[in-house]
């Protein structure tokens, strides 16, 4: 069902070492995506001793599965924004996500990027006049908060009912970008390693220490660049972790306009389409199905539902890349930019929603100007420790209720299935034996993989992903490959191992 992003196919390679012993500098950066890179870009020209620490490769998480488009505007609107913050606020949050885009172009420039940077304009739609509302209070709103916008009445590549555009946007390939970014800043100041994964994280009497399989980095400052901080933090309570689907189609012929397009369908279920061209190949993206992770009943549908939408819409001659991609919504819509708590050398950078590739190079440039001890404006605006208890209060119930109901799960008699036999092959699902939850999958051979189906963050039940074969948590985000090894989340180490020896189950928690 699964091939991988559009962006892995039409990316080349990183070579970085892994860390082998002990090395000290100043910052240590947790994650290689765009937050990691661009902040590591920044101090290590700032004239600080940098190390950027990625458990896989350079881009490969997040950033290398996101959509590649770059607007200055947000994903839940910013009439949504507007709903619960004054219109100054929505004005300096689309003046720092300019800041973020012109990050991007600049770097694309300094450093000769070859990363497919394009110049577009981004467009809202419905397509059904049901939702032309939706069209006209953003457009409303785009406007009160500065942005120079229009009402479209010219050809689309499809019809809609009502659309508005703003001009100044970009599109780029995010995997390539962050690869030739990172190739381009290491040196004797920015050592970046890959396969490095962070196993613990200590900060004690103003010092930090990163703890790594095979060596340790102490440095005055730490920056938490995984999209959603790693281990166990209050801040993970005011966020909602979803998984959303991408998939990557050829075209019987070119589309009449290129851009970044949102549209609303009738149902009010919203798309993001744009053109990709690399040299004679041209695709069509069609991004959207978010859900939460861990909680879609049928993962494969979500595609399902993408390649109707993209043949109901386009010239599809068939679907070639499919992929899914994570996000993490925060409780009053800002992202979570700076220190853990006041007075640490702890950074973190979370809460993008879907508009991380713009938010993470802002980011970079607010945490580089923070370890500096610089002024910078958006600080407060992201400030981690940020007050907001109206702005927050219905998101983080409405998210604290849903993860407390996961937690039922653990119940005794809560479980997929009683007994191993039930697992088809290619299949996984959560089988109780002896009251233990185990994540039991079934290769196509027949064999068994068996992993302990507690989440080793903070123990709630994984769930099986059958469009990705992986396991997910359903309260906090954690994933986990078939063989416990984690791909993305708050989660440190691996689902632990479990052995069976004739009838009896011995739990022999293995890291």
């Amino acid at each position: 069902m699964f091939t991988k992003s559009l962006w892995n196919a039409y990316s080349g390679t990183t070579d970085f070492p892994s860390l082998q012993g002990d090395i000290t500098v100043d910052t240590a950066i947790i994650g290689g995506g765009v937050t990691g890179i661009s902040a590591a870009c920044r101090l290590a020209g700032n004239g600080r001793k940098v190390a950027v620490l990625e458990a896989l490769k350079v881009g490969g998480g997040t950033t290398g599965h996101s959509t590649g488009n770059l607007y200055v505007t947000v994903d839940h609107t910013l009439s949504a924004l507007c709903s619960k913050y004054d219109p100054e606020t929505a004005k300096r949050v689309v003046a720092a996500r300019t800041h973020g885009l012109r990050v991007i172009e600049e770097n694309v420039a300094r450093y000769g990027l070859d990363c497919d940077f394009t110049p577009c304009d981004w467009y809202l739609y419905s397509d059904h006049v049901k939702s032309d509302g939706r069209v006209g209070n953003e457009l409303q709103f785009a406007r009160e908060a500065g942005l120079d916008v229009a009402e479209e009445t010219g050809q689309l590549p499809f019809a809609y009912s009502r659309a508005m555009r703003l001009a100044g946007q970009a599109q780029f390939n995010p995997l390539r970008y962050v690869q030739a970014l990172a190739n381009a800043i290491q040196s004797d100041k920015c050592r970046i390693h890959e396969f490095t994964k962070a196993e613990a994280i200590e900060e004690k009497n103003g010092a930090c220490i990163v703890q790594t399989r095979d060596g340790r980095v102490r440095a005055e400052h730490v920056l938490h660049a995984t999209h959603t901080p790693k281990g166990i933090m209050l801040v993970q309570t005011l966020l909602g972790p979803y998984r959303e689907y991408g998939i990557a189609c050829r075209l019987k012929s070119e589309l009449p306009r290129q851009g970044i397009f949102w549209g609303y369908t009738e149902s009010g279920e919203k798309y993001s389409t744009r053109s990709f061209i690399r040299g004679r190949e041209r695709f069509l993206i069609v991004v959207g199905q978010p859900h939460k992770v861990g909680q879609a009943q049928n993962n494969k549908q979500c595609l399902a539902n993408l390649e109707k939408f993209a043949g109901r819409h386009f010239p599809v001659t068939e679907v070639v890349y499919r992929w899914g991609g994570q996000h993490y919504r925060p409780a009053d819509m800002l992202p979570y930019i700076g220190r853990t708590d006041r007075g640490s050398n702890v950074f973190i950078a979370t809460g993008y929603s879907t508009d991380g590739l713009v938010y993470g190079s802002l980011a970079g440039s607010i945490l580089a100007d923070l370890v500096a001890e610089r002024t910078n404006p958006w600080t407060e605006l992201f400030d981690p420790s940020r007050n907001q208890p109206l702005k927050a209060a219905k998101n983080f119930i409405k998210e604290n209720v849903n993860v407390a109901g996961q937690y039922l799960k653990d119940l005794p008699g809560v479980a997929d299935a009683a007994d191993f036999s039930s697992v088809k092959a290619g299949e996984g699902k959560v089988v109780e034996v002896d009251r233990q939850k185990l994540a039991v999958y079934r290769t196509r051979s027949g064999q068994l993989m068996i992993r302990s189906a507690v989440c080793t963050h903070l123990s709630c039940i994984v769930n099986w992903n059958d469009a990705e074969e992986t396991w997910d948590c359903p309260c906090h985000g954690s994933r986990f490959k078939l063989d416990g090894t984690v791909l993305e989340g708050p989660a440190i180490h691996a689902l632990h191992k479990v052995e069976i020896r004739g009838d009896d189950v011995k739990t022999k928690h293995t890291q």
